[in-house]
This record gives structure tokens, sequence and C-alpha cells, in this order.
């Protein structure tokens, strides 16, 4: 039986992106655009995970999520936003959100978060910390360490950083870092990465990133 996924966005570029990448997979999904249909549509239990917006007309998504997990509804949710600040990160993830993206983003990642968060549900075994010698990140807190230091780190900074350790000793170029990490709505002559780089550097250490020159980055192998 196919998973079925309810998309909760009012921007209909978005969801019709969204909708149409889940269904390529094989997911059957529905959309709504507002607060109080995402309330009712996922109170009834018929859904495997929702995709929520925070930035609903009416009732915003942190209010839905809210009350759906007051109201014992565990489905899990994966929540999108344009906003980039831990405080916001936390107050979802505390909220009783499973996952949190930041806008833009690419396809591909919101695909691999959601089949996680399913077997998650489902109970089957997941990689939960990334590690390549000193450093780890807890795909779970989405807390960071650097020896035997904690880090806290931005949404963005986070994406940047579980991207390097996914490919580690790989080197990534800004196109790549890019296309992946600020998905569909980029501007390919930006600096953006040069300067979350220089923060990862700077909250993990210099020698966690190394430039290739010409190239593009790495993360040590």
């Amino acid at each position: 039986m196919n998973n079925r996924i309810l998309i909760v966005e009012d921007e209909e570029r978005i969801a019709s992106f969204v909708e149409k990448g889940l269904r390529s997979n094989g997911f059957t999904t529905s959309v709504v655009g507002d607060g109080e249909a995402a309330y009712d549509y996922a109170l009834t239990g018929s859904f495997d995970l929702v995709v929520l917006d925070i930035g609903l007309p009416g009732k915003d998504g942190f209010t839905v999520l809210r009350q759906l997990r007051e109201a014992r509804v565990s489905t899990p949710v994966i929540v999108l936003t344009a906003r980039d600040s831990v405080r916001d990160t936390v107050a979802g993830l505390e909220g009783g959100a499973d996952d949190w993206m930041t806008k833009p983003f690419r396809f591909e990642e919101l695909l691999a978060r959601v089949r996680l968060r399913l077997r998650t549900a489902a109970r089957a075994p997941e990689v939960t910390v990334l590690r390549s010698g000193e450093l780890s990140l807890d795909l779970r807190t989405r807390r960071a360490r650097s020896g035997e230091r904690t880090v806290d780190l931005t949404a963005r900074e986070f994406v940047l950083l579980e991207l390097f350790l996914r490919h580690p000793g790989q080197v990534l170029s800004r196109e790549q870092i890019l296309s992946h990490v600020w998905g569909y709505d980029f501007d390919p002559g930006s600096n953006i990465v040069d300067v979350y780089v220089r923060a990862l550097r700077k909250k993990l250490g210099a020698q966690r990133v190394e430039t290739v020159r010409g190239m593009g980055y790495r993360l040590p192998g």
C-alpha cells in the first residue's frame, strides 16, 4: 500500500513542486492551503506523514502542530519554513515536529527526510548520528560535536554540514552545494556558499573544511 502524505502549503508553486515529486516517487498525496483544513485532515489519522508549512493564512503551522499533538495525533510531521534560525528550529521541534527544512530546498533532500521519518515511524533501524573523525552530527537533536565541544548550528549550517558528512573526502563544487542546500531558488553567481563555509569553520575549526582550489570544498575523510 502506498504511503499517504498530506502537504500543507499555501504557496501554489511550492505545493505543486512537492506534490509532483512525491507522486512520481509512488506516494499518494493530498494538498491543503490553510491551517484549519490541515488540522481537520490530519485529525482523521488517515495520513502516514504531514509536510507542514509554518507561514499559513489564518492558523499558522506552529498552532496546527501544537493542536495535533495535544489531540494525541502522532503522525510524523516535517515542517517547512522560510525562517533560518535556531530559535524557530527549536520551537518547531519542541512543538512536536519530527524534522525541519528551510526554504528553498532541493526535492531530493525532502524525499530523503520523508523516507527517513516513515522508516522511523515503522521502527526500522536508522542512522541518527553522522561521524567523521572527531566531528559528529546528531540528526535528531541537530547538534554538532567537534571533539569535546557541542556546537549549535542554524538550520542552513546543519544542512551544509550534513552534506559534507555524508560525502567525507569527496570534493563538492559550489554548484553542487548551492543546489543541495539552497535548492530550486538560488543564484549561481552568489558567494553564499563561501559565507556559510566560513561560518562552519568559525564554529567547528578552520581545518574541518578544506578548500580545493578551483574545484570546491571537502571534509577531510
